[in-house]
């Protein structure tokens, strides 16, 4: 995908007819993924820069701590050296600012029309529990099931803390099995007997299935949202 540098509207030449340029074509091949329901990465890509606007626009100061987790020290270093020669040239900043407002709400509506498509997918999507679930749901086997009716795709999950800031939160990890063909024969139940007989490192294993109707990409939408639902499934179930 034609994506943005993290710092792209301080980089180069500050115009703002050129970044203007530069952002609209950037999302129009976002908005065109949306259009294909093509989420990810797109979707996380767009968030990622309009917060670096924002933050830049509230704070006025390129800090380690709110500007993008993804540079170096040493390009932060050189960034806060740039940002200090910009800040004394008031011509300077009154473009950065147009560029960051501009850019900033066509980059929200945007995210707008991808949080929309991805609210109707979580709307569609149902988790339901392959038998009894054992103490221990921290990992597993999840089946995903779109609307084609044609196969099971099997995935192995194990759920992990990481903290961000001082709130923890929970990723759900997971490694593509194999995929079955959707049949009469082939349930769940028989699917799940067989990953107990193949995979003995998860004896009692959780499994889930996770159905939709949607006939949408699944590798770019349909899994990624599958699995941050399953996330919270589990934790909501385990209260």
């Amino acid at each position: 995908m034609n994506t943005l540098s993290e710092t792209w509207f301080i980089e180069g030449n500050i115009d703002f007819e050129s970044k203007k340029y530069t952002v609209l074509a950037y999302l129009q091949r976002v908005n065109q993924f949306f259009n294909e329901k093509k989420l990810y990465p797109q979707l996380s890509d767009v968030i990622f820069h309009y917060n670096n606007l924002v933050n830049f626009k509230q704070n006025k100061r390129l800090l380690q701590n709110r500007f993008p987790r993804r540079l170096t020290g040493v390009q932060l270093q050189k960034l806060e050296l740039l940002y200090e020669e910009m800040i004394a040239d008031d011509e300077l900043m009154a473009e950065i600012e147009q560029i960051t407002h501009f850019a900033s709400q066509k980059m929200k509506a945007t995210i707008s029309g991808g949080t929309d498509l991805y609210d109707y997918v979580e709307d569609n999507i149902s988790i339901t529990p392959v038998g009894i679930l054992p103490m221990d749901i921290e990992e597993g086997y999840f089946f995903l099931c779109d609307g084609y009716y044609r196969s099971i795709y099997v995935y192995q999950y194990k759920i992990s803390i990481f903290q961000r800031s001082n709130d923890k939160y929970r990723s759900l990890r997971s490694q593509y099995l194999s995929a079955w063909e959707r049949n009469f024969t082939n349930t769940y139940e028989s699917i799940k007997a067989d990953l107990m007989r193949h995979y003995r490192d998860l004896s009692t294993p959780a499994v889930y299935t996770i159905e939709t109707q949607l006939t949408y990409p699944v590798e770019e939408t349909l899994l990624p949202i599958a699995k941050r639902s399953l996330v919270r499934y589990i934790e909501t179930t385990r209260m």
